[in-house]
């Protein structure tokens, strides 16, 4: 058997041949299939504006930008999350606030907000940084409430979740159409739902926030319309563009995106069937109104602790199986220097495993995962 990773990008000729058409333009770079991209996002989200850039942590820097966050300006974010929004947060001078998770889902909750405010006797919040670990929106709508009365942003951290969705008064809305946040942004890497090899998308409904985002990506260049070479450099902005090529690989991997979620919604319902016989593990459950991208599959060992998630991940990966964290908390790492422990955070740690989800995990590979993780809590129970 193979190496089995626990997550992998699909591409088909049709992804190589836009791509190759890409490279034959005359423009590699800023030319008009970036703006195509950026279109056909916004109409698949179903937002105003759209804006491409070179990768996820990208899409933050932007959006943090956009809304001017300045030193000492207070930020909350989930405990568990990939580094990015504390990294670009740090940068800007922010004070950042962790709050607690779901113990099974790994997400930050609105309650879990309430009590951070609570906490830390918050009332003048920047901006609150949702996650929708594994891709799950789970209360998307409902972190809106913090808008006004924080007075605040709320910036979706969608990474793990282009493509789902919630519903919201009987209406169904995309994660990315900012009927409950001001800014979205994603990531587009070789793990995610769709790729363009690194890069990412910030969206929203601001015009002004929108055209802050635009020039900020480009070195906070605005160009005269009429002669091309007059131009005035209106704020201290960055080269964040994302290459023409890779806009045509992002349309054309577009086009399959509802067969990807389909796919991995499938591989997701196998593994809920076939898990359901190990009674040493159980499946974090959802809100039916929230529809997942499936980026993860996430599985709660009940007993478990970090001796035995080490001793499954090892003996999982000497059967060519790679599982995952999915995350180490932030407040673990060296960078790190406050003193918040979140008890939620860290049982999530000490017991949640992603298992391999992706486009072409055909149930023959999925039924040896399985059958593996059942021999594993076999010879666990003669320990």
């Amino acid at each position: 058997m193979k190496i089995i990773p626990y997550g992998k990008q699909f591409i088909d000729d049709k992804d190589i041949l836009s791509v190759t058409k890409a490279l034959k333009r005359d423009k590699l770079t800023t030319g008009d299939l970036v703006e195509k991209f950026e279109t056909k996002i916004k109409k698949f989200v179903n937002c105003k504006y759209s804006t491409t850039c070179n990768s996820g942590t990208s899409a933050i820097f932007l959006a943090l930008m956009s809304i001017d966050v300045k030193k000492n300006d207070i930020i909350i974010m989930p405990a568990i999350n990939f580094i990015s929004s504390y990294n670009v947060s740090k940068l800007f001078g922010a004070k950042i606030y962790l709050a607690d998770v779901n113990k099974f889902t790994g997400q930050m909750m609105p309650e879990n907000v309430s009590d951070c405010c609570k906490k830390f006797k918050l009332k003048k919040v920047k901006a609150i940084i949702t996650m929708y670990n594994g891709g799950n929106p789970q209360s998307a709508d409902l972190f809106y409430k913090f808008k006004n009365k924080l007075n605040c942003y709320i910036i979706e951290d969608a990474c793990h979740a282009l493509g789902a969705e919630y519903e919201y008064k009987k209406k169904t809305f995309k994660i990315g159409s900012c009927k409950h946040a001001d800014i979205s942004t994603f990531s587009l890497h070789p793990l995610k739902t769709i790729t363009t090899g690194e890069g990412g998308i910030v969206t929203t409904n601001s015009k002004k926030l929108n055209d802050k985002i635009k020039k900020h990506r480009s070195l906070g260049i605005k160009r005269d319309s009429k002669d091309h070479w007059k131009y005035d450099v209106v704020y201290q902005g960055f080269n964040f563009r994302l290459t023409d090529f890779q806009c045509a690989l992002g349309m054309s991997q577009l086009k399959k995106i509802g067969l990807f979620i389909s796919s991995r919604s499938l591989i997701a319902k196998r593994y809920t069937d076939n898990l359901s016989q190990i009674s040493q593990i159980s499946i974090p459950k959802y809100d039916e109104n929230y529809k997942s991208s499936h980026h993860l599959y996430l599985i709660h060992l009940k007993k478990g602790n970090l001796s035995l998630k080490k001793r499954l991940i090892n003996y999982m990966k000497k059967n060519n199986i790679i599982l995952q964290y999915h995350y180490i908390p932030i407040y673990k790492f060296k960078i790190f220097q406050d003193l918040f422990k979140g008890t939620n955070a860290e049982q999530y740690y000490k017991t949640t495993i992603s298992l391999p989800i992706y486009y072409g995990l055909n149930s023959k590979i999925q039924n040896y995962i399985t059958e593996k993780l059942k021999l594993f809590f076999e010879k666990s129970k003669n320990r």
